[in-house]
């Protein structure tokens, strides 16, 4: 199973995928928030697309930014196709690694599940 993760600058991503790969899980970053194309994230073919999200003020505590609300509006709009398409939207403001992972895991666990008890 290939996991996308996709969101904002400073929500995570990055984090999120080297734990779901130490767990054994396929996952990438796309970086759709830099991108023009609509839908760069559907080049890794993704099974499952996870979106991370995050408000200025959890950002500017993870991470120092040069750039303020008008270019994460900007990141938001540039990811609304991702985000319309994702399987998980998760807001990170409040979460630490653990818990973002243990939601994600969570419902890949569940997806498996599902995948596995479906009759071929």
């Amino acid at each position: 199973m290939r996991v996308v993760v996709v969101g904002p600058c400073a929500s995570g991503k990055t984090t999120l995928v080297g734990n779901l790969r130490a767990l054994g899980i396929d996952a990438h970053n796309v970086a759709q928030e830099h991108s023009g194309i609509r839908r760069l994230w559907e080049k890794k073919q993704p099974d499952v697309v996870i979106m991370l999200d995050a408000n200025m003020p959890a950002i500017l505590k993870r991470r120092e930014v040069y750039w303020g609300e008008e270019r994460l509006v900007m990141q938001r709009e540039r990811l609304r196709d991702a985000r319309l398409n994702a399987h998980l939207y998760i807001q990170t403001d409040r979460l630490g690694q653990q818990q973002v992972l243990n939601v994600a895991v969570a419902y890949i666990g569940g997806v498996q599940c599902t995948c596995q008890l479906t009759p071929g």
